[in-house]
């Protein structure tokens, strides 16, 4: 078999044309990974044992079993007990909800690294438990872990050929069909890897240049020189967390 350049050339655009439904099923999926791995963390911290064991178990379950074996579960399964879902949705949920598990363990790992004294200083201001959250502790254990997130949103970005499994048209799909009506497969795979390519390397330098911005805007660098910041509002607590 070999390169056909003229054949390449014309399919380019057939197989491009799923640019915008990947990168749709990439952004919804990315955003219930984000919110539902928040979910998750939270209610792993919660002081209610049972709830946390439950979320628990469930994090190491999804995170156990395989990405195409939940897809069919839930759009193939769900169905047998009255819940339907349509192929973009549920392609949508189960990547969003797969990778918030291992989200959730990127902000609990940011979590974890914020200094304890962040707490105290939050309690003897007599901050609220929601202001201590969103004023205190994630605006400096999230941008830390930027680099992790948006590691799991490529990861993510190139996981979604697995919904070719229920029918969604994405990029390997469409190189499939092109591949069996014109029995050649080299041009068309060959197209979706240097596609892949082309989408996730500008992304990871967007990435790059989001996590300096968010060290800057969170006052990540003034932390890391020993200085206590304790809110996004500033300079009164850090006064008061340096005595």
């Amino acid at each position: 078999m070999t390169w056909d350049w003229q054949f390449a050339i014309e399919i380019i655009p057939e197989i491009a044309s799923a640019i915008w439904l990947v990168i749709g099923i990439t952004v919804g999926a990315y955003f219930v990974s984000l919110v539902f791995g928040l979910v998750l963390t939270f209610l792993r911290r919660s002081s209610f044992k049972p709830l946390a064991f439950i979320t628990y178990w469930f994090i190491e379950f999804v995170r156990s079993t395989p990405p195409l074996v939940q897809l069919f579960f839930v759009y193939f399964a769900l169905p047998a007990i009255g819940i339907t879902l349509n192929k973009y949705v549920a392609g949508i949920l189960t990547l969003g909800i797969h990778y918030a598990t291992y989200v959730s363990e990127v902000y609990r790992s940011g979590i974890d690294a914020v200094p304890k004294g962040q707490w105290e200083a939050s309690r003897a201001m007599n901050f609220t438990q929601t202001q201590t959250w969103f004023r205190v502790i994630l605006p400096q254990a999230i941008p830390p872990v930027i680099p992790m997130l948006g590691n799991y949103l490529l990861v993510l970005f190139k996981e979604t050929p697995i919904l070719m499994a229920i029918g969604v048209g994405e990029f390997l799909q469409e190189a499939q069909l092109i591949g069996a009506a014109n029995f050649k497969y080299l041009e068309p795979i060959t197209i979706v890897g240097l596609l892949f390519l082309l989408l996730s390397y500008p992304s990871a330098i967007l990435i790059n240049k989001l996590e300096k911005r968010s060290k800057l805007g969170y006052g990540v660098n003034k932390r890391q020189k020993g200085m206590n910041v304790i809110g996004t509002d500033g300079k009164a607590v850090e006064q008061s967390t340096n005595g």
